[in-house]
């Protein structure tokens, strides 16, 4: 089965988790710090925060800016629900907005003016895809609104551009991601005092750690803030270290195999809809298409997967999820509801060739043919 996405694993992985083993300690220490300064070094940034996962760095971040009970946040439904769960932690109230378009999937600027109110706060952009947000727009309304930004970058590791609109940004190294450690994240914040609270927020509220501690040769810490343990541990840091070695490398795959996709699209399935533009700022960490309107999205899925290649949803919308549809059960957002209706994701991943994205198209475009020959017999 060619999959949707796969992980690049190999000796020098299994070098630097043997490493940790044999030293004895696994916890929160050197390769954690290591790895943070050296995620921070690959975005242009002072520093970042390694942490257990993107949603654990959301909430960080919501909870250290002080969003909390009575605030509202702006958030696309066009997105992994981890992203208004992290609102719901911090007590605060998502607000769902509205795509662009099918072309550019993105959090809607004139939907999210709209549904600014004065219990507004924050707003977490979603760098769908890999691709990113239009920086300059989006900073100028969190100006004049008098609003947090927040980047949501799960999709965007190693683009130094991401980490650099608002307060701080989320990543994710979760295990389809463009690099990863398993399960993981980090946080990038560019002042320094937010940078030191979400720090000790992370674990616990304490002044120090385990290995802080044992380097001093002092027993003594104190709890100064209510904390969290979202730490991350050795053994995934070291991941990360082996991994960040080849991120740009892969991320510049990425984008290649993305450009072929794109051309062969558009030669031999002219009704599909491939979102953005080739130039668009981007880590390509997914490869969407919008299927044609009469397409029936299942019978395309079933036609790929008989010639053993995987596809997926990015995403069902949050606000159409049975718990967040009890929530908000009057919630209609017509341009993501109709994405979603009809994205599909294409299979991406550093495993790939050209030659893998020439089987992928020729797949699809036979899925495609194939239904509308059903339909003429029908």
């Amino acid at each position: 089965m060619l999959l949707v996405s796969e992980p690049v694993l190999g000796m020098d992985e299994q070098a630097a988790l043997a490493a940790v083993i044999d030293s004895g300690w696994v916890t929160m220490g050197d390769r954690v710090r290591e790895f943070e300064q050296a995620f921070a070094r690959l975005h242009d940034a002072d520093d970042s925060i390694a942490v257990s996962s993107c949603t654990a760095a959301l909430h960080l971040i919501l909870h250290t800016l002080g969003i909390g009970p009575g605030d509202e946040v702006l958030v696309p439904s066009l997105t992994f629900v981890a992203t208004a769960n992290s609102v719901l932690y911090a007590g605060a109230r998502p607000v769902f907005v509205d795509i662009e378009s099918s072309e550019v999937p993105l959090m809607s600027l004139g939907d999210a003016e709209a549904k600014c109110t004065a219990r507004t706060k924050a707003v977490i952009l979603v760098h769908f895809g890999g691709y990113l947000a239009e920086r300059d727009s989006w900073q100028s309304f969190a100006r004049r609104k008098g609003l947090l930004l927040i980047e949501d970058a799960a999709h965007a590791p190693g683009l130094p551009a991401a980490g650099t609109f608002g307060e701080a940004a989320a990543f994710s190294f979760y295990g389809n991601k463009n690099m990863t450690t398993a399960e993981g994240g980090a946080v990038i914040a560019r002042e320094p005092l937010l940078r030191d609270a979400i720090r000790r927020a992370r674990s616990h509220g304490m002044t120090s750690g385990t290995r802080q501690r044992l380097d001093s040769r002092s027993p003594d810490y104190d709890v100064t803030i209510l904390g969290f343990n979202y730490r991350m541990d050795e053994l995934r840091a070291a991941l990360g270290l082996a991994q960040l070695k080849r991120l740009t490398e892969w991320n510049d795959l990425r984008r290649r195999l993305s450009v072929h996709y794109r051309q062969l699209i558009a030669e031999c399935c002219g009704s599909i809809i491939v979102p953005f533009t080739s130039s668009w700022a981007s880590a390509h960490h997914l490869m969407p298409v919008v299927l044609p309107a009469a397409s029936h999205r299942q019978t395309v899925i079933n036609g790929l997967r008989s010639r053993g290649i995987q596809t997926t949803v990015h995403y069902p919308p949050v606000h159409r999820l049975t718990f967040y549809n009890d929530l908000y059960p009057d919630c209609y957002l017509s341009r993501t509801e109709d994405f979603a209706r009809r994205e599909l994701t294409l299979p991406l991943h550093p495993r790939m060739t050209t030659a893998t994205v020439e089987l992928v198209v020729r797949s699809l475009a036979d899925a495609l043919n194939a239904e509308c020959l059903m339909e003429a017999m029908a």
